[in-house]
C-alpha cells in the first residue's frame, strides 16, 4: 500500500486570472456612502455674504458709536452728520464747484502727463538713440519725490493753477513713460520681423503690431496714473490753493468741522473710484480680443 499523499504533495489550482470589463458588479469600484456628518456639514454651509455687507456693518457701528457717545462728534461725525452736511454743500453748491476745480486740475494734468509720457517711451522705446540720450536724465528725474517739489514750485510759478497741474503732470508721466518704454521694448520679435519680410512700411508696424501689442500695459498704467495724480491734487490743493476739494477740507480744518473733512475725504475716493472704473470698462472693451482673456 502506498501512504497518502501530504499536504504539500497535493497538486495546487491556480485561479484563473480575471480581468475586469466592467459587466461584472463585484468588479466596479464601490464608492463609499456618504456618512450623515457629511451630509449635516454641506446641509449647514451659509452662503458667501455679498461684498458690500462688511462696508454697512462698519457704518452701522460707526453710527452707534456716535449715538451712544463712544464716539465724540468733535473727533469724528457720524454718518448721518455727514450726510447732511454733504446735502447741505451740495444745495449751496460749494462742492458742486470744488469738485468741479478739482476735476479740472485732474483732468488738465492727467492729459499732458499722458501725452509727455508717451512720447517719451515711444521714442526710448523705438530708438537706441532716443534711449542712451532721454533715458538716464529721466531715470534721474523719476528718482526725486515729485511732491517734495512743492515749495520750489511755489517760489517759481506762485500758488496758481500752473504749479498744481504740473505736478499732477510730473507725478503722470513716470508710469507711463515706465510701462509704454517696457512695453515696446518687449513687443514680439517674430510679428516684427514678419512685418519687415512684408515690406508693410514703419506706420503700418506701429499701427498693426507695436499698437496693439502695448495696449494692455499702458492701461494698467493709466491706471496707476490715476492714483497719482489724484493723491498729487490732495497734497498741491491742501498747500497753495484757494479752490476745491483740498481748499474746502483746509477751511473746515481751521474751524474744527470734522463733518466737512470727512466729506472732503469720501468725495476724492469716489472720483477716484469712478476713474478707474472708467478705465476699466475701456480695458474691457478694447482687450476683449485677447486670447485667454478672463474678462466676461
Amino acid at each position: 500500500m502506498t501512504a497518502p499523499p501530504t499536504v504539500d504533495a497535493l497538486p495546487t489550482r491556480v485561479a484563473p486570472h480575471r480581468t475586469s470589463t466592467g459587466s461584472d458588479p463585484m468588479d466596479r469600484p464601490q464608492l463609499a456612502a456618504p456618512r450623515p456628518h457629511d451630509r449635516r456639514q454641506r446641509g449647514l454651509a451659509l452662503p458667501v455674504p455679498p461684498r458690500w455687507l462688511s462696508l454697512v456693518l462698519i457704518v452701522v457701528a460707526w453710527q452707534g458709536a456716535s449715538t451712544t457717545g463712544l464716539l465724540p462728534g468733535d473727533v469724528l461725525a457720524s454718518p448721518t452728520t455727514i450726510a447732511v452736511t454733504a446735502w447741505d454743500l451740495v444745495i449751496t453748491g460749494e462742492l458742486i464747484e470744488a469738485i468741479r476745480v478739482s476735476l479740472g486740475r485732474v483732468g488738465i494734468g492727467l492729459a499732458t502727463g499722458l501725452v509727455v509720457g508717451s512720447v517719451l517711451g515711444l521714442v526710448t522705446g523705438l530708438s537706441h538713440w532716443g534711449d542712451a540720450l532721454l533715458d538716464p536724465p529721466l531715470q534721474a528725474l523719476r528718482t526725486l519725490p515729485h511732491l517734495g517739489l512743492v515749495p520750489l514750485f511755489i517760489l517759481w510759478f506762485g500758488i496758481g493753477e500752473f504749479p498744481k497741474v504740473l505736478l499732477i503732470a510730473l507725478g503722470v508721466m513716470f508710469p507711463i513713460y515706465l510701462n509704454l518704454h517696457s512695453a515696446v521694448r518687449g513687443v514680439d520679435r517674430g510679428l516684427l520681423e514678419v512685418a519687415r519680410v512684408n515690406r508693410i512700411g514703419r506706420w503700418r508696424t506701429l499701427t498693426e503690431v507695436v499698437f496693439p501689442s502695448v495696449t494692455a500695459p499702458m492701461l494698467v498704467a493709466v491706471r496707476q496714473a490715476l492714483t497719482i495724480a489724484w493723491l498729487t491734487l490732495i497734497v498741491s490743493e491742501q498747500v497753495n490753493a484757494s479752490s476745491g476739494l483740498g481748499y474746502l477740507i483746509n477751511n473746515a480744518r481751521d474751524f474744527l468741522q470734522t463733518d466737512v473733512i470727512v466729506v472732503g475725504l469720501i468725495v476724492y475716493a469716489v472720483l477716484g473710484l469712478i476713474s478707474d472704473w472708467l478705465v476699466r470698462l475701456i480695458e474691457r472693451r478694447a482687450l476683449v480680443w485677447r486670447a485667454g482673456t478672463v474678462l466676461r
